[in-house]
Order: structure tokens, then sequence, then C-alpha cells
């Protein structure tokens, strides 16, 4: 299979490959009830870029992060204000169907959570879900996932097993295989090797860096050598509001706001 096919899902949804993606938010408020959770956030996430958030806890990333798949949306009392945009369309537009949204939006979380299914049946569960079931290509797929997903030579003669047998940085790569599966317009990582060992955290920054060639990433990060290690672009919020966004060499060198040195120098946070 062709990095350049499509995958004919039915009659109204193509998975198109190699597009350029880019996510934006303009003048975006989100409030939790009365809570004023995101401040009038402005922030533009390039093609084929790693954008890490920071920050203290609470201070909006993970809220921030669940904007591009609407994830917000089942939290009861939420109200949003301004654009956020994927693709030139507004996710949050009167036309957008939100399961066809999160479909091309791949979500990573902060522990790995497989599916009790075989370790390709977990690869292959997007594509199934999305009525594509055309066996050999289904296989050519779940072998591609799972090779950018730096996992294929780990797996590939025990694909009929249990993903539960895996250890907790294999089951991580597996889950971010299966998001690589559809081939989404962005992928969004909720500090994705938080709950890993040192060694299966070297491995989920080696992928994330390899991966921007063909995604564009958004992580959500507490570590701060892991943002300057993966990341071309570095959000930093505090309170709810978008303190300070720039190249991340830019920012941990040189950060142009007292309260982003001050974080960023382990003063507070």
């Amino acid at each position: 299979m062709k990095d350049t096919d499509t995958i004919q899902i039915n009659e109204k949804d193509t998975l198109t490959y190699n597009g350029l993606h880019k996510a934006e938010a303009k003048n975006v408020n989100l409030f939790y009830k009365d809570f004023h959770a995101l401040k009038n956030i402005n922030l533009v996430v390039k093609p084929n870029t790693v954008t890490a958030l920071i920050g203290p806890s609470g201070c909006g990333k993970s809220t921030f992060l669940r904007l591009f798949n609407r994830m917000n949306d089942l939290i009861d009392g939420v109200k949003i204000t301004g654009d956020v945009m994927l693709e030139g369309r507004n996710v949050y537009g009167k036309d957008i169907i939100v399961d066809e949204l999160r479909k091309s939006v791949g979500m990573v979380f902060q522990k790995p959570n497989p599916f009790p299914k075989s370790i390709f049946e977990n690869v292959a569960y997007g594509l199934r879900v999305n009525g594509f079931n055309h066996k050999d290509k289904m296989e050519d797929i779940v072998e591609r996932s799972l090779i950018q997903a730096a996992l294929w030579d780990e797996v590939k003669d025990k694909l009929k097993k249990s993903a539960y047998e895996l250890s907790g940085g294999q089951q991580q790569r597996l889950c971010i295989a299966r998001a690589l599966a559809i081939e989404p317009s962005l992928i969004l990582m909720d500090e994705p090797a938080s709950a890993l060992d040192p060694l299966s955290t070297s491995k989920i920054e080696e992928l994330i860096y390899d991966l921007k060639d063909k995604y564009t990433i958004i992580i959500v990060t507490h570590n701060m050598q892991q943002a300057g290690r993966v990341s071309d672009y570095t959000a930093f919020f505090y309170l709810g509001e978008l303190i300070e966004f720039d190249k991340t060499k830019t920012m941990f060198i040189n950060p142009q706001n007292v309260k982003t040195q001050n974080y960023i120098t382990g003063r507070f946070g």
C-alpha cells in the first residue's frame, strides 16, 4: 500500500494520506459553569510540528488539548466561545458531526488503554468501526502502523496474543499505532510518557520526534526536559492564560515573560 493511497470508508468519508494539517485557536474562552478555565487563547499549530503545552497543574493545558476533539463536550456546564480550527474548519461549527471529527483526531492518554483484544485487533479497531474490512489492506495498514509506532519488530510474531501481555511502554506504543491506523489529521497526546519507566519514555520521545514528518502533534507534558527534547514549539499556560508561545529553543534559552522564566527554571510549578 502506498502512502498516497486513500481508503474509501463509505460514500461520504474518505481518509486521505499525507495531508498537511494545521490547528488554530482564535479568541477561545472556555467556562466550566462559572469558572473561567481558558481566557482568550490565540495559538496557531503549524503542520508537521510538535507543539508542547507546559504549565503547572490546573492551568488549562489538557482543557486546551481537548478542544480539538471536543472531549470537553462530555463535561456538564461547559461553554466555549471563539473559533477552534482544524484544517480551516471550525470544529464547533453547526455542520460538524462530532463522531466524524473524533475519527480524524488521534488521542493518546496518560496511561496506556489497550482494548481487551489481540494486538492486531487493537490496531485494526478504528478501521473496523469506520466500516473498513478489506482483509489484505487491513493487514498492510496494521503492519505499517506498528512500524510507525516502532513496535512491529517486537510483536510481529504474536499479533494474535492479547494486548495485555505487552509491557506498559509497549502498550502505549500500541495505543499510538491504533491512533495512526486511520491517518488522523492531528494527534493529541496528554502526558503520554508520565506513567512509564525511563527506557520506555525514551522510546516514546524518539517516536514522537519521528512522527512529525507525517503528522501534526500537540503534547501536554509536565517534564521540561521532555518538552525540550521532542517539541518544535512550546506554549506556556498559567491560570487559564497563554502566557508565551515561541520556538522551544528560543523559549527555553530566552523567555520573554518573567512568569515563563520562573516556571522553566523551577521557581514555581
